[in-house]
């Protein structure tokens, strides 16, 4: 399988799965953060970008259309090899190898040894935005959760990055990067930054 084609030395191309979600915000950050930033929604795109950003909006939706559009099994073989993934809210779900409350019929691609709830924070009206600190940065982040997951445990391979009120809200593990919140929503481009150099490490 084709896994990315940028020369060395170049940007790396970065994909944004746009079947549905914020896709717009992603491809804004990822671009301010240098990357070559790209909508992906057939398997042709999937196989030409370097690492890819699973936006944050309905997860039984985006796996079901996922499938759909011949996505599924390519992007899981992708993820199996090691192409650097980005997971927001939504993303953070289809990321998890194991959800504990599916709807019916919704399926994740994996690759993190975690399991996630979904809606954990509570429904739409009951978002909220907090200060997040994240392992590796110096000030915290200004999380924005809407109906956001957390993780209800992770595995010895998955890094805890982190926490509120005492639940996940970030994860990595490998090439495989993961938050509760939205961080494309807040003009801090420090975790598409951190996303970005993983992109080029990988590359």
């Amino acid at each position: 399988m084709t896994t990315g084609t940028t020369p060395a030395g170049a940007a790396p191309l970065v994909g944004v799965l746009a079947l549905q979600g914020d896709t717009r915000e992603h491809l804004a950050a990822l671009t301010a953060c240098g990357a070559r930033a790209t909508a992906v929604r057939r398997p042709e795109e999937l196989a030409a970008v370097d690492g890819l950003v699973l936006p944050g909006g309905e997860s039984t939706t985006i796996s079901k259309l996922a499938v759909l559009f011949g996505l599924m099994e390519p992007l899981r073989a992708r993820v199996r090899e090691g192409m650097p993934v980005y997971g927001t809210c939504a993303g953070m779900i289809l990321l998890a190898d194991k959800i504990l409350d599916p709807r019916s019929g919704q399926q994740t691609v994996g690759g993190i040894d975690m399991i996630v709830r979904r809606n954990a924070f509570g429904r739409q009206n009951e978002s909220f935005e907090a200060a997040v600190g994240v392992a590796g940065l110096a000030e915290p982040v200004h999380g924005v959760f809407i109906r956001a997951p957390w993780a209800e445990s992770v595995g010895a391979g998955a890094d805890v990055l982190a926490e509120h009120d005492g639940h996940i809200v970030a994860v990595r593990q490998g090439n495989a990067l993961a938050t509760a919140f939205h961080p494309e929503l807040t003009g801090d481009h420090r975790l598409h930054a951190r996303f970005t150099a993983m992109v080029r490490a990988a590359g």
